[in-house]
């Protein structure tokens, strides 16, 4: 019997969602997001529901008033499927798969369809679990993600990906582009301080490894954030998120099917250091001690120098972060520090090859196959010496 021939299928596919910036975004004489529903101009009025995060209601009020005038507004071309929704905020609505399923059995008792729009409004957590029900109910709806934080808008917001965790961070999601993205700084106006600084760590993250101007620049600005100066802090916001962006767009793989995975500089420990402590360390709060951690690795490996690690040592204590935690030191019964369990998590979610990407001189990078891990137990020894020294200096000052 002769073979039957192999067809080699192709299809590529064209992705374009808008990133806007704004303030106001619910104002009703404000036209983003009416402007954004009907970009495609392929029917006169778009059914949505909004889902919110529970501590941004709580800081304000008055947002659900807010959504249900603009919608009122503009009637002829946005219509509410329900009142605005509450979603817990942080990790908790990520913890809990029972929590994406209630959200998706909404949608299907809505009768929400493939033109209809799913708003999430909150942190990358909120923008995570959101997105990942939306995408999979009838293979995905329309998701428009409102990020509230600074780490939503510059970072977690702009990207393609959603998540839950399930067995460890973000271990089920999809790869689903959102039908847009609007930044309203408005928001981060009442953030907690916490919140506010969280997303100055992915900023220093993306300058090291892609922009030495970048860098220079948050350098300089470093003292500025823990200041709450909202025009630095606006400023980081659009030049990370552009970054990002790029990033996403030129790197020729956006949906991470290599192993390389540049955006998770210094992310190995982070995600482990979140876990380990129960999510008492924010995602932050961990990215940039992690960056800190695999910086003093890189500089004892020769890959930057001694005053570039003094920079970026500098400039991330200077924006306010802490840049150690005791669940660093946690041990297992053969002695091994928990952490390193984080490269094995890290390997495991990149298809089975280890690659940590690690910085080349400040503003470029190369990816890495291997650790050693003596010389990375050496660089944590190092991360907890100069945070007891940073801590000294500040009580005697």
């Amino acid at each position: 019997m002769e073979a039957a021939p192999t067809y080699h299928q192709q299809i590529d596919v064209s992705w374009a969602f808008p990133v806007a910036f704004t303030q106001n975004l619910f104002d009703p004489a404000n036209p983003v997001l009416v402007q954004t529903v009907s970009r495609l101009q392929e029917k006169r009025r778009h059914r949505a529901i909004v889902y919110a995060d529970s501590r941004i209601l709580e800081r304000d009020p008055s947002l659900k008033q807010r959504v249900a005038a603009y919608f009122e507004a503009h009637g002829a071309t946005l219509q509410l499927a329900a009142e605005v929704q509450p979603v817990p905020g942080g990790e908790a609505c990520k913890n809990d798969l029972r929590y994406a399923e209630s959200v998706m059995r909404q949608l299907l008792e809505l009768r929400m369809d493939r033109q209809s729009y799913v708003l999430a409004i909150g942190g990358g957590a909120v923008l995570d679990a959101i997105g990942f029900a939306a995408a999979l109910v009838h293979r995905g709806l329309r998701l428009i993600r409102v990020p509230t934080t600074v780490l939503g808008q510059n970072d977690a917001g702009v990207g393609v990906k959603n998540a839950v965790n399930y067995m460890g961070k973000n271990a089920l999601g999809t790869f689903a582009p959102p039908f847009a993205v609007l930044n309203d700084f408005e928001f981060l106006r009442s953030l907690p301080d916490r919140d506010w600084l969280s997303g100055v760590a992915e900023a220093f993250k993306v300058a090291i490894i892609r922009d030495r101007n970048f860098f220079d620049d948050l350098c300089k600005a470093a003292p500025l954030y823990p200041a709450r100066d909202f025009d630095a802090m606006t400023d980081l916001v659009a030049r990370c998120a552009a970054m990002h962006l790029d990033h996403i767009r030129t790197n020729g793989d956006p949906f991470e099917y290599g192993t390389a995975r540049p955006l998770d500089f210094g992310h190995w420990s982070a995600h482990k250091l979140e876990l380990l402590s129960d999510f008492a360390v924010s995602h932050g709060e961990a990215v940039a001690t992690g960056v800190l951690l695999d910086s003093i690795y890189a500089c004892g490996k020769g890959w930057i120098t001694s005053d570039e690690l003094a920079r970026i040592d500098a400039g991330l204590r200077q924006s306010g972060f802490a840049l150690w935690f005791g669940e660093l030191n946690l041990r297992d019964t053969k002695g091994e520090r928990l952490v390193f369990g984080g490269l094995r998590d890290f390997q495991e979610h990149l298809g089975g090859e280890l690659c940590v990407t690690f910085p080349r001189g400040i503003g470029a990078r190369f990816e890495a196959n291997s650790i050693d891990l003596d010389a990375m137990d050496a660089a944590l020894v190092e991360l907890e010496k100069r945070f007891q020294n940073h801590r000294l200096a500040r009580s005697a000052a």
